[in-house]
């Protein structure tokens, strides 16, 4: 396959060794082309979109009789990223006045996930309630709360990516576009909210225009695909898919003209003046700092940093977040110690998951340890925290190849009714409330559960997929232009990673956690710093080799700036003897 990609579509043969190790088995030419072409014109049309024809005409309706729209979405990235889709698309594209946009945000400790009871009892008890409501990286599995909003003379659009409950689409909603429906012909079901949301205003522009209700000359909502971006590589959607890959690359050519407030604050903040952005530093830098609000308090922050119109505005609203981020990482620290110690002891009685709970636990960061535990150990996670209510527990889950998370819960929900309330999510990532006197039956279950899924031989442990060793001429600049020209790298076309043999020339702890190494590492003709991040287990920990051993490494190549230099550097993810 690979000298063929390299000839058909004018590869290097590293760049055609690339795409090939991250090939499906079935993958035509066609596709392959339009994996590496990034093309807008990858995208199929939003009318494929069942119900998108019915939703955008009540959107012109609402608009056209100046209804009160509330814009209601999730708290993470992909939902506030939706958020301000929905926002700028009404109020700076459309003309819809500010004062007639309600901003519907739940809180993840408050209210939990999607359409919540809580945040319904806000809208209806509101001194002034929305006509109508459009929803975002939510609504699917909420038809009683959206019954009661109907019950209340508010028309509900859902526009969604997870996966449809058993029990099918909310029947109370106006319309439910999500590509995930049995009866959506939408050819790609791995879009994330934020593309569902930006499709449907896209539509809206059309419909819009040919009801002469805006001027043809409108520009096209191009503009708005760099939240598109940033939603897409934050909710860890495949990036295998063509339309995933054409919006993230175009988004962060947007991004990058720092037009928006936001980007010319975090640019500064991460002090990248000479550095574009990439889809790393969406999945790594921006989209942490913008979920670690609704982790630790109320989201609403990270709305009017996305939205604010004035970079010194922006700016102080982006300290707030840095800040959270800081906590963030302090609870996450303090999680992952505990966590680790449970899981080591459970994995000593269960084989085939991992279930982790304690009563210090913070839901705003049990996503984050499930995804650390999983990484470890080589096994779907889920972790649970307590609630307002001590009766249940809300937990975050994640899983390995080979495992559909979502179905693995729905499993055991089917077992037992009073063991699940509820869940919701995807293949890859999912969310649940049980209930708490339940949480070791409910382990027990799921361990099954995901055995189902898995042959009995399956060998569960930490695995690491290289592309390979580079030859020592490799390791250039050169070499790290191609890999930059296969971007963007996400989840199901992962950045590339090496293996080698190197030997260690010095060794030192670096970061304020003492946990991170930087290591000076030779070939025959040339060294170069390589950085190992949680390389220890703790600080204090001992160096896991010395100066003058020979190691196998395991890393990606990377482009370092440090004060006005460009430097290859090596970012270690396993080294042994």
């Amino acid at each position: 396959m690979q000298s063929q990609l390299s000839q058909s579509l004018s590869l290097s043969p590293l760049q055609a060794r690339i795409i090939a190790n991250r090939a499906h088995e079935g993958d035509s030419e066609k596709f392959l082309i339009e994996v590496v072409s990034t093309s807008l014109k990858n995208i199929a049309p939003p009318s494929l979109l069942i119900d998108s024809d019915k939703a955008v005409k009540r959107i012109a309706l609402a608009i056209k009789n100046s209804e009160v729209i509330g814009l209601l979405t999730d708290y993470d990235v992909d939902g506030i990223t939706s958020h301000a889709i929905l926002f700028h698309s009404l109020r700076d594209f459309f003309s819809v006045p500010e004062n007639k946009i309600q901003h519907l945000i739940g809180h993840r400790i408050d209210d939990g996930y999607g359409i919540s009871p809580g945040l319904v009892d806000r809208i209806v008890s509101s001194e002034v309630l929305p006509q109508l409501i459009i929803t975002a990286d939510c609504g699917s599995s909420d038809e009683a709360q959206i019954t009661q909003l109907k019950s209340k003379g508010i028309d509900v659009i859902v526009t969604d990516h997870h996966a449809i409950p058993q029990e099918g689409i909310p029947t109370s909603a106006f319309a439910t576009i999500n590509p995930t429906r049995n009866d959506c012909s939408y050819p790609d079901t791995t879009i994330a909210g934020c593309m569902v949301a930006w499709l449907l205003m896209s539509q809206l522009r059309t419909e819009l225009i040919d009801s002469k209700m805006i001027h043809e000359n409108i520009p096209k909502l191009s503009g708005l695909l760099d939240f598109v971006a940033l939603g897409t590589v934050a909710d860890a959607v495949s990036l295998s898919s063509p339309i995933n890959r054409a919006v993230v690359n175009v988004g962060l050519k947007v991004m990058n003209l720092l037009q928006r407030p936001s980007w010319q604050a975090i640019k500064k903040l991460l002090a990248r003046d000479f550095q574009a952005f990439t889809s790393e530093d969406l999945g790594f830098q921006i989209g942490p700092r913008i979920n670690a609000r609704s982790r630790m308090s109320d989201p609403n922050m990270a709305l009017h940093y996305l939205t604010a119109s004035t970079l010194n505005d922006s700016t102080r609203f982006l300290l707030e977040l840095d800040k959270d981020n800081q906590i963030r990482k302090e609870t996450e620290k303090e999680m992952l110690e505990i966590a680790y110690s449970l899981a080591k002891a459970q994995l000593l009685n269960q084989k085939w998951s991992l279930v982790i709970h304690h009563e210090s636990f913070h839901a705003g960061v049990q996503g984050i340890v499930a995804s650390r535990l999983m990484e470890k150990f080589g096994r779907p996670v889920i972790v649970f925290s307590p609630t307002n209510d001590h009766s249940k527990l809300t937990g975050s889950a994640r899983t390995i190849p080979g495992v559909h998370i979502r179905d693995a819960i729905e499993n055991v929900a089917n077992q037992s009714s009073e063991m699940v309330f509820t869940f919701g999510g995807h293949k890859g990532a999912a969310g649940l409330k049980i209930n708490a006197s339940l949480v070791d039956e409910f382990s027990i279950l799921f361990d099954k559960a995901v055995e189902s899924q898995l042959n009995a031989d399956t060998d569960l442990r930490p695995m690491i997929y290289t592309d390979g060793e580079l030859d020592e001429s490799e390791l250039s600049f050169e070499t790290i232009a191609e890999l930059k020209a296969l971007e963007p790298y996400g989840r199901e076309f992962e950045v590339p990673v090496f293996e080698g043999d190197f030997k260690v020339q010095s060794i030192r702890v670096i970061g304020s956690e003492g946990n991170h190494l930087m290591i000076s590492l030779a070939t025959d003709s040339h060294s170069f710093r390589a950085v190992w991040f949680r390389a220890l287990e703790k600080k204090n920990d001992p160096f896991p080799f010395v100066e003058g051993q020979f190691i196998r490494v395991v890393y990606h190549l990377k482009e370092n700036f440090f004060r006005g230099n460009f430097s290859i550097q090596l970012h270690i993810l396993y080294a042994s003897l």
